[in-house]
């Protein structure tokens, strides 16, 4: 569907993942991030069966030059919403200039106005819509932490000499102690890694993501080089034990860090430190120039500490509402009593029950 909405020479369009110009925008555009591929909306809507709802502006020869990724959700809680992305840190429009930036959040905001869905809500790393278009509200989110990768590995450098030392102490203890770490090559991989990702989110107190999206994101992603499992294991005997597992995206010149497994009783192998030596090491070889160790949430001071040992640099997330801010979503999982408890209860909960439970809140909350 073309849509009669312009802004000088832009033209709204609907799009959805197959159409070959979003591939190919993205590919050309230097702010693209793993998440704004196609595939990855393609996965969303494979995994969760949500109701694409992606614009783009087009010139006048009918190329793209500005996208906007979107998909319309029905929660229990928000109601019918607007989100680029669901399940997503990061996502939001892209533009090749103001004119455009701007075509596409009017027609979002019109899109609200005009339907069922009640409001709309845009992620994008820094307040870069401030002043763009009009009825929007700004909340500050998390912050995810990015390291800037060299043009030669030789020259990678982890924070201060201490905290490089300190790596390169960890990496050589997994490796003396028999640890190795080798990408994931079957979809058999992916099911066997997400009982660690089960364990993982249990011990957290967090509801896990369903296993149908990492099959899918498997499934769609690996054909096109744009996903990673990278699996630390130890060999005892004739058996292998599988450490720790994480996942990663890649687009352009970024690598996003998005999922991990691990058994906290094997942590004296040093598991994570050599899965994310291998990925950091081998995005610099491969010509990546930005790695995104992914957000973290507020009072999180572990894992603070964890991706500021790597180098990794604070880089504020914000959310762009319309008509108004409707966050649930924080208010519901905000620290406090009722968090607690929940957690508490959590953990006690058997694998397969926290399955299904993140199964149908990731769906419908």
């Amino acid at each position: 569907m073309v849509h009669d909405l312009r802004a000088g020479s832009c033209r709204i369009v609907d799009l959805q993942p197959e159409d070959p110009r979003w591939e190919q925008f993205a590919a050309g555009h230097p702010g693209a991030l793993p998440y704004h591929h196609p595939s990855w909306s393609q996965v969303l809507r494979e995994a969760f069966g949500y109701r694409s709802a992606a614009l783009g502006c087009t010139d006048g020869a009918g190329r793209l030059s500005g996208v906007l990724p979107l998909f319309e959700k029905q929660s229990v809680l928000a109601g019918r919403h607007l989100s680029s992305l669901p399940h997503t840190p990061v996502a939001g429009p892209l533009a090749l200039d103001a004119e455009g930036l701007r075509a596409l959040l009017s027609a979002a905001a019109s899109r609200v106005d005009n339907s069922a869905a009640r409001w709309l809500q845009l992620k994008v790393a820094g307040p870069s819509l401030d002043g763009v278009a009009d009825g929007f509200s700004r909340t500050r989110w998390d912050a995810t932490y990015v390291l800037d990768l060299p043009d030669d590995a030789e020259r990678l450098r982890f924070g201060n000499s201490r905290n490089h030392s300190r790596i390169r102490w960890a990496v050589r203890k997994a490796s003396r102690l028999g640890v190795t770490v080798r990408p994931a090559s079957s979809l058999g991989d992916i099911r066997r890694w997400y009982r660690l990702y089960l364990v993982t989110m249990r011990e957290k107190g967090t509801p896990p993501r369903p296993l149908r999206l990492f099959e899918t994101m498997w499934e769609v992603l690996e054909p096109l080089g744009r996903i990673r499992l990278l699996l630390a294991q130890r060999q005892s005997g004739n058996a292998t034990t599988t450490l720790a597992g994480s996942l990663f995206l890649y687009h352009g010149e970024t690598v996003s860090y998005a999922f991990n497994g691990c058994d906290r009783t094997q942590l004296e192998f040093r598991p994570n430190d050599a899965i994310q030596w291998t990925a950091i090491t081998d995005a610099c070889r491969a010509g990546l120039r930005r790695y995104d160790f992914g957000e973290v949430a507020e009072g999180n001071d572990g894992l603070v500490d964890f991706k500021e040992k790597w180098g990794g640099v604070p880089v504020a997330l914000f959310r762009y509402d319309y008509p108004e801010q409707r966050e649930i979503e924080r208010g519901v999982l905000a620290a406090g009593g009722l968090r607690a408890r929940a957690e508490r209860a959590w953990h006690r909960l058997p694998l397969p029950v926290t399955a299904g439970l993140g199964r149908w809140i990731y769906r419908y909350l």
